[in-house]
Parts: C-alpha cells; sequence; structure tokens
C-alpha cells in the first residue's frame, strides 16, 4: 500500500497545524484544516499562513483534490476559500455541520444563513469514501467535540482535528453547543481502535508541561499507552468526570466569536456593506 507524504504547516498564533497530505506517485494532493490569519485587535486578515500552503504546493506541482476540515473551529479563520481560489479542490466536512450552522444561525442572527451545509462541497457521512491520488481515504465520524467532527483516515495517516491532543496533552473540551463527553469518549475507541502503527496527526499544540518543543504527530501505540486523559486504564465514567470537571473551569476561546460566525459559512466572510467594509457580529451577553 502506497501512503502519503504529510507536510505540517504550524501556526504559532493559533497553534493550529495545517496539512498537506499527497501521493506521491499522482502529485494528487488534499489540505487539511487551514488558517486565515486574523488580528482581532484590529480586526484585520491575511493570507500569510495560507500562502506557505499555496508555494509549497505550487513549487512541488501538487494538484489539489480536497480542502478537508476536521470540524468548525473556534480557534481560528479557515483559509479553505483563498486557498479554493488559489489551487482547487473541493472543500469538505462531516455532515454534522449542520446542527452547528442552526445553533449559531440564532446566537448571530445570521437571517440569511443557510443550515444545510450548502456552504460545503461535499458533506461526509460516518463510513465515506474518498481518494488523494491513489490512495484510498475514510471519514470516521468522531463527535464530542462538536456534532461536525470527523477523523481523515488517509493510508497508515489520521487526522483527528481537536478530538485528541498529544498524549501528554489529553483530550479536546466538549462544553461547546452540541458537545458530549460521553460522545466523544466512543469517538475516541473509534480512533483507538486503528492499527496501532497509524500514524496520528493533530490540529493543535500548546507544549504541554515540561515539554519545551511543539508536537503533532504520534501513532495510536502511544496514545493508547500514555494519553493523560485516556489512556487504557480509563473507564468511560472515568473520563466524563474529568472532562466536564476541567470543561466548567475553561475560558472561551478568544478566537470564537469571529471564528464561528465565519467557519459555518465555510471560511466565507461576511459581504461587504455598503461602504465596500465587511463586518463580523459580537453578540452581548448572549453567549
Amino acid at each position: 500500500m502506497t501512503n502519503p507524504d504529510v507536510i505540517a504547516f504550524f501556526d504559532e498564533a493559533t497553534f493550529t497545524v495545517s496539512y498537506i497530505v499527497s501521493d506521491p506517485a499522482t502529485n494528487r494532493a488534499a489540505i487539511i484544516d487551514p488558517v486565515l490569519d486574523f488580528d482581532p485587535a484590529s480586526g484585520r486578515t491575511s493570507t500569510a499562513s495560507a500562502d506557505r500552503i499555496v508555494s509549497y504546493a505550487k513549487e512541488h506541482e501538487l494538484t489539489i483534490d480536497w480542502i478537508l476540515e476536521t470540524h468548525v473551529h473556534a480557534d481560528h479563520l479557515s483559509g479553505a476559500p483563498y486557498l479554493q481560489r488559489e489551487l482547487g479542490g473541493q472543500t469538505a466536512i462531516g455532515g454534522g455541520v449542520t446542527a452547528v450552522q442552526t445553533t449559531f444561525k440564532k446566537v448571530f442572527n445570521l437571517q440569511a444563513l443557510a443550515t444545510d451545509g450548502s456552504q460545503f462541497d461535499r458533506l461526509f457521512s460516518d463510513g465515506d469514501t474518498f481518494d488523494v491520488g491513489n490512495i484510498g481515504g475514510r471519514v470516521v465520524a468522531t463527535p464530542g467535540h462538536t456534532p461536525a467532527c470527523v477523523t481523515y483516515i488517509i493510508g497508515d495517516t489520521a487526522y483527528v482535528g481537536d478530538t485528541l491532543f498529544m498524549p501528554d496533552f489529553g483530550t479536546a473540551r466538549t462544553d461547546f453547543p452540541g458537545g458530549s463527553a460521553a460522545q466523544l469518549y466512543h469517538s475516541i475507541q473509534k480512533i483507538l481502535a486503528l492499527p496501532a502503527d497509524t500514524r496520528l496527526f493533530m490540529c493543535h499544540d500548546y507544549k504541554a508541561p515540561g515539554r519545551d518543543e511543539y508536537a503533532w504527530e504520534t501513532t495510536v501505540a502511544t496514545q493508547r499507552e500514555s494519553n493523560i486523559h485516556i489512556n487504557k486504564n480509563v473507564t468511560e465514567e472515568e473520563f466524563v468526570a474529568m472532562r466536564e470537571g476541567r470543561d466548567s473551569q475553561l475560558g472561551m476561546p478568544k478566537l470564537l466569536l469571529p471564528a464561528i460566525q465565519v467557519n459555518i459559512r465555510a471560511g466565507r466572510l461576511p459581504d461587504p456593506e455598503n461602504n465596500d467594509v465587511r463586518y463580523l457580529k459580537i453578540p452581548l451577553d448572549a453567549v
């Protein structure tokens, strides 16, 4: 079996890791979880992070077939529309995005927002398949952090979004609308049931205490043995109690409000108003 080449692009401002996953035999590729730079203090956007991906893809003559989102991110704006304009490819996300859209349409009073996922080119269901060149891909629904979370398995690699972090950092929070610690526990079991040597790629890293370097690649075997939240010795009851207790102490991600209202639109920014300026909403006392 041919396995993919994986190149990671780390955005330290949001602690996000984006990936180009390519088939070396055909030079066809997928981009996973791209970032649009956003400064909340000034309201300015930039494509610096996405341009690193564009440059790499063009330099290596890659044909982009897919731009894949593991979920509706609450910690960065998606760079998918910009990358699609520059490189092509279909945008895709888990079908649970419709539940996220329905929830946040009300929060932001986005009366014109379609809540059928039609902003994306493809909505994936659990078990759906796709190809990256000659390498087969498979979608595993892994909700719990959000209803739209999916894991993409491509060859011997899996892209887990926020479901898991590096073993010394643990697992995702579950206190967002539609989140569930019990559901996350069962989703993680699906990932840990993959072959032990499956390479797992995280969407974020925050450097766990005592670790000096950022890291985002591990294996199923390592997660089974040493994840501090959910190794093989942790029961569902223990995990749910730990996760819900931790989540009750967490603050909101600083980019949640701008990120969600952009990412439920598949990364598209709001249309300019009659002064040619785009605006994001900040709901007061509503979240």
